[in-house]
């Protein structure tokens, strides 16, 4: 559903920015550098971040700042003085791209155009908090950018146009998120280039192909060795580089950022057994085929290829050690 070309130019919209990670401070730059007026920009409370912990801004924050642009951190937009803020700056759309922060009835009412959504899947596919994981995770061959005209929905508005790209056998999380980065702020500035005609052509959702990416939590990342192997590939490379796909072996926890599915073969032990190490990676045995695993991390140190981690500590990685599986001991089941 892409923009149709060779609109006549439009005048500049006074736009609200909402947002808050690298993702969208990416759209941001791109709304700075265009002919748009940007006259405030949303971004959620700085957070403890570090091992000191110091409140850090959000991307978001640190790129409206540098360019001199009104920042407005409301804990929620719940609050009526809130609101009443947020409609007194006479916005013509409000764009909002991973903000984390609902949006109440009140506050999609308050711009003249309403909201827009940067949304990184191709709706209904993967509404909801991490569409990015969840398209690798389900072994999904393409994916893509929606602009959506915001309602009271969970990412259930109409859609204004879209962008789709591939997913790759290698593709992770970290580099689909830049690939979905570089194709959303030209599709967003489209969009913005003829609104009017773009929300006269919107088209609804069919709510009976919709999927839901829920959020990304920690334990999910804990490698079941019982699973076949093409699915520890997706997962590996959906929770790369967050929050890392990991195990346990001896005693110590495994971090695995890169590896890859092999053929089935029987008779090579039981899910989790290593097979094989060496500087081609670790390979290990899954409910079927094995996992070779390529880079990995183990606890106070940095990601290291396989050889690299067989120079230092070989002998953890040796041939019948097995990893644990979850909630099991170190190597039991």
């Amino acid at each position: 559903m892409p923009v149709q070309p060779g609109r006549a130019p439009k005048p500049p919209l006074r736009i609200i920015f909402a947002g808050t990670p690298d993702f969208a401070a990416i759209h941001l730059a791109a709304l700075i550098d265009s002919k748009h007026q940007l006259i405030a920009v949303y971004s959620q409370p700085d957070r403890p971040a570090g091992r000191g912990k110091k409140l850090q801004a959000s991307p978001v924050k640190r790129i409206a700042e540098a360019a001199g642009l009104p920042v407005y951190q409301p804990v929620s937009l719940r609050n009526r003085d809130q609101q009443v803020c947020l409609a007194g700056l006479e916005a013509d759309v409000l764009v909002v791209v991973a903000y984390g922060l609902i949006l109440p009835q009140a506050v999609l009412d308050a711009p003249r155009l309403g909201c827009l959504n940067v949304h990184a899947s191709l709706l209904p596919r993967w509404r909801g908090a991490a569409p990015i994981q969840r398209a690798i995770e389900a072994g999904d061959t393409a994916t893509g950018i929606t602009i959506m005209q915001m309602d009271a929905g969970l990412d259930t508005g109409a859609m204004l146009a879209s962008a789709s790209c591939a997913i790759h056998p290698h593709t992770t999380a970290a580099s689909l998120h830049d690939e979905l980065a570089r194709i959303g702020p030209p599709l967003l500035l489209d969009v913005l280039g003829d609104l009017a005609a773009c929300q006269a052509g919107a088209q609804a959702q069919n709510d009976d192909l919709a999927t839901y990416a829920g959020k990304i939590l920690k334990p999910e990342a804990e490698i079941d060795w019982r699973r076949d192997a093409p699915a520890l590939d997706r997962a590996v490379r959906a929770f790369n580089p967050f929050p890392v796909c990991f195990t346990v072996l001896a005693g110590e926890r495994v971090k695995i950022w890169q590896a890859r599915p092999m053929a089935d073969n029987a008779g090579l032990g039981a899910p989790g057994t290593i097979v094989r190490a060496d500087r081609d990676g670790i390979l290990v045995n899954c409910g079927s085929g094995q996992l070779l695993l390529e880079q990995l991390q183990l606890p106070g140190g940095k990601p290291l290829t396989a050889e690299q981690i067989l120079n230092a500590r070989g002998r953890l990685f040796a041939p019948g050690n097995r990893f644990g599986l979850p909630g099991s001991a170190a190597g039991e089941d």
